[in-house]
């Protein structure tokens, strides 16, 4: 293994073990058995190492998300949601770097969507303009519609983890039928 990756490897070990509050050079440095200088040679700061946690986190979640088969656009959107709801709760930290770090290389709305920088978006828009297509979605534009299932999505997640629901069971049938509102919500209204 590169020292790259050993150092790389025991940022994330800190990280999944205490956060990104939990990550420091020094501490880095002492699982890898190196000087905190000489992660500069690899790493030219925290940022660096923070982008690369949430690009590892990213991998994770557009992986679960390349797996998903279903064929139907609405559906596919649904399946897309759950899984979103099966990372967060399967891989906290994952999700936590992926999504809720601040580090300089995330991507930015609407620039980096419209662009095509996120595979997942794109995928999204991608089946939000498939529905569009077969008269299942409104004239919403797809964009706002990605935004609106993602914001959903990432803040019913966060409210369950800040403890906001009873529990488990109750959360996930709430976030079901949330999902289910949502893409109802956009649905191509015939007179």
């Amino acid at each position: 293994m590169t020292t790259q990756n050993k150092i790389f490897a025991a940022a994330r070990t800190l990280f999944d073990q205490h956060g990104a509050d939990g990550l420091s050079m020094r501490k880095i440095a002492g699982k890898v058995g190196i000087t905190p200088m000489a992660i500069y040679k690899h790493y030219p700061d925290k940022d660096a190492l923070l982008n690369a946690l949430m690009l590892d986190g990213f991998n994770v979640w557009e992986a679960r998300v390349a797996k998903l088969e279903a064929e139907k656009p609405l559906v596919w959107l649904q399946a897309m949601g759950e899984a979103f709801l099966d990372f967060a709760l399967t891989e906290p930290r994952r999700y936590e770097a992926a999504f809720l770090l601040n580090a300089s290389g995330a991507r930015r709305y609407p620039g980096d969507f419209e662009a095509g920088r996120s595979p997942v978006v794109s995928k999204m828009m991608a089946r939000i303009d498939d529905a569009k297509k077969m008269r299942q979605l409104g004239r919403v534009p797809t964009i706002d519609i990605a935004m609106t299932f993602t914001a959903l999505v990432q803040g019913l997640v966060d409210m369950y983890r800040a403890g906001r629901f009873r529990d488990e069971a109750f959360f996930r049938a709430a976030f079901r039928r949330a999902l289910s509102h949502c893409i109802q919500s956009f649905e191509e209204k015939r007179p």
